[in-house]
């Protein structure tokens, strides 16, 4: 069958840029090149290994996990099961990051529960000039940075196992922590949704409220932060206030929270 001929078939329960990249995985080329040469004969292999993804994806698979990556701040980063997928909305914390990151030597900047290092990695991709410390609980979770690390050629980063701040030396401070932690709350309903159904659920939950690793996270940052320092934490869309709340008990001043493009609130951030 040619490629022209499957890209003009409508496929039930799969978007027709599913279809695409489904196909352009298959084929080791991009959805510009397929759509250049629709006379392009697949293979009987190739035909084969298209038909097993549409049918996978038709049944609710991320198409990031189908096709091994998921493009973030303009870098391709490797994803698997074992990390959720990186998301648009999550790059606003990757802006405001840089945009409120000061100049200077010996910089650190902290991302805690980095998964597949996307928050980290494109940090660093941007300030050379800054040493990033990227951080999981999960080892499958810390190899997929590793190699997105080796994949991006970006040096200024380093890993570290652990639990939270439990990865760090006590001795170790930052200009900058930054996390985008578990903050749905337990049961939500959207977790037996959409793509969320095969993310990790160690990822994606934070407690009752969804509140248990933001609390934590804005709790003990001063101990991590150089005066001046700053945290800035993503959270839920109805989580602004809770969150204030938390960095206004743990001493934090300059208070602000960050709309995404849809003016939902996503990012807070304040100074120790």
């Amino acid at each position: 069958m040619k490629v022209g001929r499957i890209l003009s078939r409508a496929v039930p329960n799969v978007d027709e840029i599913d279809v695409e990249l489904l196909l352009a995985s298959v084929l080791e080329t991009t959805r510009g090149m397929m759509k250049a040469y629709p006379e392009r004969e697949l293979t009987a292999e190739e035909k084969e290994k298209f038909d097993i993804l549409v049918q996978r994806r038709s049944n609710g698979e991320p198409v990031a996990y189908l096709v091994g990556h998921k493009e973030f701040w303009s870098l391709d980063f490797i994803v698997t099961p074992d990390v959720l997928i990186p998301r648009a909305d999550t790059e606003l914390l990757v802006e405001m990051a840089l945009e409120n990151l000061e100049q200077g030597n010996d910089l650190r900047v902290l991302d805690m529960g980095t998964g597949c290092g996307a928050i980290a990695l494109s940090i660093a991709s941007e300030r050379k000039d800054v040493q990033v410390v990227a951080t999981d609980a999960s080892a499958e979770a810390l190899q997929i940075a590793k190699l997105n690390a080796k994949h991006l050629q970006i040096t200024n980063v380093e890993f570290a196992l652990g639990d939270w701040y439990t990865a760090l030396g006590d001795d170790k401070k930052f200009n900058m922590i930054v996390s985008n932690p578990p903050y749905v709350a337990d049961f939500d309903p959207h977790l037996e949704q959409g793509d969320l159904r095969f993310e990790p659920n160690t990822a994606l939950v934070g407690g009752s409220e969804g509140m248990d690793y933001l609390r934590h996270i804005v709790g003990l940052a001063p101990k991590y932060l150089f005066a001046g320092g700053q945290l800035m934490v993503e959270h839920g869309y109805d989580q602004e206030a809770l969150v204030r709340a938390e960095f206004e008990q743990a001493g934090f001043s300059n208070i602000t929270c960050y709309k995404d493009i849809a003016g939902i609130p996503r990012v807070t951030a304040g100074r120790h």
